[in-house]
């Protein structure tokens, strides 16, 4: 069994080469040196194709050829995401063509003038969406929580190249649990707080719920907090589409009642499972999410 250790994917050297494929060869052409990278992770990252034949072939019923296909473009587009991360942290965003579904969501979230609750996933490729909210006058602050324990000499390379700094601010949880202050502070200045739900890491509280037709341990904070708090929760993707296009979707958690925090998980994971069937290469959770693998 492996699961998953508070630790995102990626290195500095990683990041480093690809801003400068972007830079001497385009966005394109970049994508061609991931075919390379793609097939060897294909080849030699053994608990990897692991769990997504598992995934591919257990939770989503794809024949054998169809879950070798998917596992190696499932590398491939989990590159290509990484690659336009950091070609719009660098200034490239006019490069790209968006769309929003549900952004009247979020803008009567905002509205109301006390804050709220963005729940997202590791699908797609959510840290851009703040590039996008720019160009429809959207002027928020995010606040991402997290419990990655990236390094964050990451995260620091990829401000240095970047032509403006991220708006999105990061929330760490602490034991102590002093970032329950934070949130509040946050949402008393009508400021979104976004987290993903869909990673929980051993020692962690959980609660589970039915994702593709088996139970499996998600993190109990999110929903701990977003059903306590009283506000709007809405939840957010951005995916990837074809030829430098993303698409945004917003939906409000319905029939979700205060306290209810088993309630908002299961709208939750209903919302994030008809996300999954439609963009199937586009979840990137590398470990053994249904604890289902000797």
């Amino acid at each position: 069994m492996n699961k998953w250790k508070g630790k995102s994917r990626g290195t500095i050297l990683g990041y480093r080469i690809f801003v400068w494929c972007i830079r001497n060869m385009g966005i394109r052409s970049s994508y061609a040196v991931l075919y390379f990278v793609a097939f060897y992770y294909f080849l030699f990252e053994k608990k990897s194709n692991t769990y997504y034949r598992y995934y591919f072939s257990q939770r989503l019923k794809y024949r054998y050829w169809k879950t070798k296909l998917s596992l190696f473009k499932n590398y491939f587009t989990f590159g290509t995401v990484l690659i336009d991360k950091t070609a719009i942290s660098a200034g490239l965003r006019d490069k790209y063509t968006y769309e929003f579904d549900g952004i009247e969501n979020l803008r009567n979230l905002l509205a109301e003038k006390k804050g709220g609750v963005l729940i997202s996933a590791h699908i797609g490729n959510f840290e851009i969406a703040e590039h996008f909210f720019a160009d429809i006058d959207f002027e928020c602050q995010i606040n991402l929580v997290t419990t990655d324990q990236e390094v964050t000499v990451i995260k620091e390379y990829l401000e240095s190249v970047s032509v403006k700094g991220s708006n999105i601010k990061f929330i760490y949880v602490k034991e102590d649990m002093s970032h329950i202050f934070e949130i509040n502070e946050a949402l008393s200045k009508n400021e979104l707080i976004c987290f993903t739900g869909d990673r929980y890491f051993e020692g962690s509280k959980f609660l589970e719920g039915e994702l593709l037709g088996k139970t499996a341990k998600f993190p109990a904070g999110p929903f701990l907090i977003a059903s306590r708090l009283g506000v709007p929760v809405v939840y957010v993707y951005v995916m990837k589409e074809k030829n430098l296009h993303y698409h945004l979707y917003a939906r409000v958690a319905q029939n979700v009642k205060k306290r209810d925090a088993q309630g908002l998980l299961n709208s939750y994971i209903q919302n994030l499972e008809s996300m999954i069937r439609k963009y199937p290469l586009q979840w990137f959770n590398y470990f053994d999410f249904w604890d289902d693998i000797d």
